[in-house]
């Protein structure tokens, strides 16, 4: 055992460079290698091996991030302002780039979703942030991914969570909506007005037409009083062919008695 000891601590050296020089990489893992500080290749997953000193590697995670955009004071087109705050959900395709070209490509990419977040509501009025989210989502994930290419960075969605805005601001809308419902309303009871006047009118013409159709509204008239509970006096005209007939037959009689008279005479 004592002559050993001169070789025990190369041994104890040299199991710590191998253990030093060999990664176990998962399957959701590459490593960008480097050789004397230029890039050499992406390796992984499994089992690699590292020369200390001479080769660095950095890991890079391939599976979806998810980002958080902090809120965000947004000026929107008619002059409201209002907090934004979104999520980000994007992952890496191209580990070489995104090492390389970008220092840290998760700040990168967080301050380029908070800029674009603000540019991109700024050009739309208030209405458009509260009832388009999805075409503004679509719009904002765009932009991003367009820039974010060439880091080596694929973003795969964007969602707007909350829009804040201040008491006075609910309020106002609540008072537009409500003024919204007041107009719908009364154009619906004008569109029935309107349908309404044009049905009569054409009663009106069917019943100058026959003079029976009105013979029956005044009867169906009669009917509706006699079974309501109202006891008022109610005043309602009689057709003048109604009171012809009665008139009628007074005046005849009176006519022949007065042709008699003239006989006797």
């Amino acid at each position: 055992m004592p002559e050993l000891i001169p070789y025990l601590a190369p041994i104890i050296v040299l199991v710590l460079i191998l253990a030093s020089a060999i990664r176990i990489l998962p399957e959701y893992v590459r490593g960008v290698v480097f050789f004397l500080g230029r890039f050499q290749g992406v390796k992984g997953p499994g089992l690699i091996i590292i020369i200390p000193g001479i080769q660095q590697i950095t890991k890079v995670d391939l599976r979806v991030i998810t980002l958080d955009v902090p809120s965000q004071d947004v000026i929107s087109k008619d002059n409201v302002t209002v907090k934004v705050n979104a999520v980000l959900y994007f992952r890496v395709i191209d580990p070489e780039r995104a090492i390389i070209r970008v220092e840290d490509f998760g700040i990168a990419t967080s301050q380029l979703a908070q800029t674009t977040l603000r540019s991109v509501l700024g050009k739309h009025d208030l209405d458009e942030m509260l009832s388009e989210r999805d075409k503004l989502n679509a719009d904002i994930q765009e932009i991003i991914d367009a820039q974010t290419e060439e880091w080596g960075i694929k973003v795969a969605n964007v969602e707007i969570k909350h829009v804040d805005l201040n008491e006075s601001m609910i309020r106002a809308i609540a008072r537009q909506a409500e003024a919204e419902r007041e107009r719908r309303a009364k154009v619906i009871h004008a569109e029935g007005e309107l349908q309404a006047s044009k049905k009569l009118v054409e009663a009106a013409e069917v019943m100058s037409v026959d003079p029976g159709a009105m013979q029956l509204r005044y009867l169906s008239t009669l009917g509706d009083m006699s079974t309501s509970s109202n006891t008022s006096t109610i005043v309602f005209p009689l057709p003048l062919e109604m009171l012809s007939a009665f008139t009628g037959g007074k005046g005849s009689q009176g006519k022949a008695s007065n042709s008699k008279s003239s006989d006797k005479e």
